[in-house]
């Protein structure tokens, strides 16, 4: 008899205790309208007129396919019955909501895709608090080492009594086609396996920074700032389809695996090569934008030549160049005409008429005349057209007015009638003096309002009357002397406000009252020399302050203690020659980038703890504050100071062979050093233990007499005052002499 034939009582006998054993719940089950793979543990419930998950799926499911229904809800926990998901698939379900909590329990999720829905927003999608029992819940301990080996995928990442539930093991996440006008700041902040992530057509108008708009197919999208994608997996980014004009180079730079960008179909024109923080970018997506390919792209396409990045697209002007692919365009055939000539081109361009396509009529879209209309992307441009007077005339659907460049001098009450969907309004260099109250009225959807580069000198009350949802304003490079104090109250929702370049001498009490809001407000460029306590008092969720380029002499810490949410200050260029230990002592749980450069800086003393970046080139240091405390730190730059390479900077060149990141700093002096790196000087191998004294973490108790000098050279670098570091520079010019 055959041993396989013996040992079957036994495996029959073995088998019914499993079963006995395995809890209901882990019996096959399959809904009624859905077809089930109890091999592969696939469900699939398309197209079946559901109104939320069945809650009969087998547990065990890896593979659930929900498309085409009319879940118009996904309520808290409502995967909660099929903790093993790799795959769920809900697109066209007619969702609107996801709430809090929806996905909790999916640890093992690769793959989400929520396109084509009409979800408006989504919050933060998992919390590091999601913490449940599982082993004990599912199945028998004894049980885990059989179902481990007889399921594929493994049903868990390891044995033990809990794991987090959520989506900490998420891949692919699509979110595209749905009306997403406002993503939580911390959205994706669980998500740290994520590395496709699919947002185009939806509403959204910034990442960093949210707020609502009302328009239905494309991202508002116009401006992509500094480090606005931080994900450090993510290796697939889809932009496609918004309205981007504009992206600055650091943009993806906190996402150093990013692999393939697509910003295809937006309105962007030129692009700077990307920053050294996307090494591994090979594939950047341009198709269907406006890309002048003149001499401003020509370090895009050198620099995608010299990193070897695909670039997909073709050029949309000047004219011998239109319709070629970038890719086939060399450096040396990107020149630049006279500005006379690029108008010149860029008016025939603009003016030359396109038929329309047989299908459509004619006169299906509204344009005013001398002006270019394009149905398919609701764009209409009066650019440099030499228009007196603001036209009117245009679709209803318009979503981008540009009108820039013309002669208007001043904007009437009411001037945009029937425009009331337009998202981004144009009016740059006008030679706009004054704006009347009401001048906007009704466009109640304007999201992106810019007034940059023109003659404005004061602001009505009521000049922004009708902007409910009005979010960035530029207003940059006018003739303001003092800020435009109450011109903002009727705008509760301005995230954003842009007065760089503008002759502003102070800052006095009550500036932001009515915007409450307000997360960044830029000054940069200004005349500034005084700036009230109290003048920030309506800033509390302020989060960029850029002060840099004014006459300040001191550190604004009274002002700074009413907007204590200040991540990233600048105060670059500004006449401030001493911080002390208590300058940035309210920003101290917030503060992350610190700009101190280029200002004649001779001492720092106080610095927040939690600073990621921290900017002090081209100042008058020559010593350095205690970095120690900086455990946070990502990014310092001390160059172009005249660092005094002696033993009092001995914890600075200790502290640079410690840390994990670059640091530029040279020495000025001794002249027999000048220009080495801190970190390559010789000299500090003749300092003894005690020039590295302050900044042990934890100094002895300080002596009441008379201290010996610190320094290898014979000298007391903790200078006090003005007075004495003159003194001891005195000193120091006799004792080299001698």
């Amino acid at each position: 008899m055959p041993l396989l034939d013996l040992l079957n009582p036994f495996w029959a006998l073995l088998l019914s205790l499993l079963l006995h054993c395995i809890p209901a719940s882990l019996t096959a089950k399959c809904p009624q309208q859905c077809i089930c793979d109890q091999i592969q543990l696939r469900v699939a419930c398309v197209n079946k007129n559901l109104t939320q998950v069945p809650s009969t799926v087998d547990e065990i499911t890896v593979k659930l396919d929900l498309r085409g229904n009319d879940i118009q809800e996904l309520p808290s926990g409502a995967f909660k019955h099929t903790p093993y998901l790799t795959h769920l698939s809900l697109p066209r379900c007619n969702i609107r909501r996801v709430k809090e909590g929806a996905f909790r329990g999916l640890g093992r999720l690769v793959f989400l895709n929520l396109a084509n829905n009409n979800i408006e927003i989504l919050y933060q999608v998992i919390r590091q608090s999601q913490l449940q029992p599982t082993l004990s819940q599912v199945l028998p301990f004894e049980l885990l080492p059989f179902f481990m080996s007889i399921n594929s995928p493994p049903l868990f990442n390891k044995l033990g009594k809990t794991m987090v539930y959520g989506l900490q093991n998420i891949k692919w996440l699509r979110l595209s086609h749905n009306s997403l006008n406002y993503l939580d700041t911390e959205a994706f902040a669980g998500l740290f396996t994520l590395n496709r992530l699919s947002l185009d057509h939806n509403e959204l108008h910034e990442l960093k920074q949210f707020s609502k708009g009302d328009t239905r197919h494309y991202n508002p999208m116009t401006y992509l700032g500094e480090n606005a994608v931080s994900m450090a997996k993510l290796t697939h980014l889809f932009l496609d389809h918004m309205s981007l004009q504009d992206l600055v180079n650091t943009a993806v730079s906190k996402s150093p695996n990013l692999v393939h960008l697509d910003i295809s179909h937006n309105q962007l024109r030129v692009l700077q090569p990307f920053s050294e923080g996307s090494p591994k970018l090979a594939r950047l997506s341009l198709a269907g934008n406006p890309i002048n390919c003149n001499c401003y792209l020509r370090p895009l396409r050198e620099w995608a030549i010299f990193r070897k990045v695909k670039l997909v697209g073709t050029c949309g002007g000047p004219a011998h160049l239109s319709g070629e692919s970038l890719e086939a365009v060399y450096p040396k055939e990107l020149r630049c005409q006279s500005q006379e000539a690029m108008l010149k081109a860029e008016f025939e361009d603009a003016t030359r008429i396109t038929p329309p396509p047989t299908q459509e009529p004619e006169n299906k879209i509204k344009c005013p005349a001398n002006c270019v209309c394009k149905a398919e992307t609701h764009h209409s441009s009066c650019e440099n057209r030499g228009h007196t007077k603001v036209p009117r005339g245009f679709s209803p659907e318009t979503r981008l007015l540009d009108m820039r460049g013309n002669n208007f001098h001043y904007i009437p009450s009411n001037s945009f009638p029937g425009v009331a969907q337009v998202i981004s309004l144009h009016l740059q260099s006008c030679k706009i003096v004054d704006v009347e109250d009401g001048a906007f009225s009704g466009m109640k959807g304007l999201i992106y309002l810019y007034l940059s580069e023109n003659d404005l000198t004061s602001l009505s009350p009521e000049a922004f009357k009708g902007l409910p949802q009005l979010t960035y304003l530029h207003l940059e490079k006018n003739r303001f002397a003092d800020f435009p104090k109450g011109a903002f109250k009727l705008v509760p929702n301005l995230l954003a406000l842009h007065l760089e370049n503008n002759a502003i001498t102070k800052l006095e009490a009550g500036i932001l009252t009515g915007v409450l809001g307000l997360r960044a407000l830029y000054l940069t460029g200004n005349n500034i020399r005084n700036i009230s306590p109290r003048a920030l008092d309506q800033a509390s969720g302020l989060e960029k302050l850029h002060l840099g380029g004014n006459k300040l002499k001191e550190v604004p810490t009274e002002a700074l203690s009413k907007a204590r949410n200040i991540k990233d200050l600048r105060l670059s260029g500004n006449l401030i020659r001493w911080v002390g230990p208590n300058a940035f002592k309210p920003l101290e749980g917030s503060l992350k980038e610190l700009y101190l450069d280029k200002m004649g800086l001779e001492k720092v003393i106080g610095l927040g703890p939690g600073l990621r970046s921290l900017f002090l080139e081209g100042n008058k240091l020559e010593e350095v504050p205690d970095f120690h405390q900086l455990t946070s730190l990502e990014v310092i730059n001390l160059a172009d100071n005249p660092l005094m390479c002696d033993c009092p900077l001995l914890p600075l060149r200790l502290w640079i062979e410690k840390v994990n990141i670059k640091v530029r700093a040279t020495c000025a002096n001794p002249p027999e050093v000048k220009g080495q790196k801190v970190k390559d000087v010789y000299v500090f191998k003749a300092c003894g233990p005690r020039s590295a004294s302050p900044w042990r973490r934890t100094p002895a108790a300080a002596p009441s007499g008379p201290q010996p000098p610190a320094s290898c050279w014979g000298r007391n670098r903790d200078l006090g005052s003005p007075e004495e570091k003159q003194k001891n520079q005195k000193k120091k010019k006799k004792h080299h002499k001698v």
